[in-house]
């Protein structure tokens, strides 16, 4: 019996993360359990006075600064930047920077730019709270085109994942972590449809595996395809069907020569 994708991944090691909706692998996010960033503290009373901001608005008076509480915060956790364009009538004030302290410890984990149309740009965050980035998202036209992640603590991304309108399409993973992708996923209408695999780090793929229920149900579609239209043809052809109108009348006018 031939291995489906997702029990080749599982044997290669590479089903490490809590999958969500979309693919997406989801940091856990809470304010109870999640680990503290260097500098920070679960005690909201003695946050420290340095929240290590990502945004860029300090000492720039054309920016205004809005902060607020989120979910189970005695104190801001969520800061939003803006910045006036425009003029006259058309002036007007736009979201560029928006940063959030995920796991209330007062240090600021996740930093989302925006263009002037208000949608996002470029995304940061830190996912384990070690006080180092270790996942980038860029986005086109306000959706999702990109993702890197970083999942050693080396600083550099080692899997990078790839979207179109929004949806998954491609992942490439850096087992040995030499900055080289060994694993190449391909994922149809989100689902994971086949894998290639590097064994040899050559920068070659050694074998591909494939979903094997995927391919299956593929051809069975097909197949039934292929038999519907092999009925209708042949229903078409029992029911004796006249020619075409464009036959008749060239026959007709053959035969009012003949007559002539």
């Amino acid at each position: 019996m031939k291995r489906s994708v997702i029990a080749a991944l599982a044997a290669a090691g590479l089903v490490s993360g809590v999958i969500a909706c979309g693919g997406k692998e989801q940091a856990a996010i809470g304010t109870g359990t999640s680990k503290v960033s260097p500098g920070g503290t679960r005690d909201q009373s003695k946050w420290p006075v340095d929240d290590k901001s990502m945004c860029d608005w300090k000492s720039k008076p054309e920016l205004q600064v809005s902060e607020a509480n989120g979910p189970g915060a005695l104190k801001p956790n969520v800061r939003r930047v803006y910045k006036v364009v425009g003029e006259g009538e058309s002036r007007h004030k736009t979201l560029v920077c928006r940063e959030i302290d995920t796991n209330l410890d007062g240090i600021k984990d996740v930093v989302r730019t925006f263009n002037a149309k208000g949608e996002a740009v470029h995304e940061e965050a830190d996912r384990d709270y070690d006080g180092k980035i270790d996942l980038w998202i860029s986005f086109v036209d306000g959706r999702i085109a990109q993702e890197d992640i970083d999942t050693n603590g080396d600083g550099k991304a080692d899997v990078w994942k790839f979207y179109v309108n929004g949806q998954l399409q491609r992942i490439r993973r850096d087992r040995n972590f030499d900055g080289k992708p060994d694993v190449w996923e391909i994922y149809t209408r989100g689902k994971l449809e086949r894998m290639g695999v590097d064994d040899t780090y050559d920068g070659h793929v050694d074998r591909w595996d494939r979903d094997e229920v995927m391919k299956y149900e593929a051809e069975e579609t097909e197949k039934k395809t292929r038999e519907a239209m092999a009925a209708a043809a042949a229903a078409q052809k029992d029911a004796g069907a006249p020619p075409a109108p464009a036959a008749v009348d060239a026959g007709a006018g053959d035969a009012s020569a003949k007559k002539k």
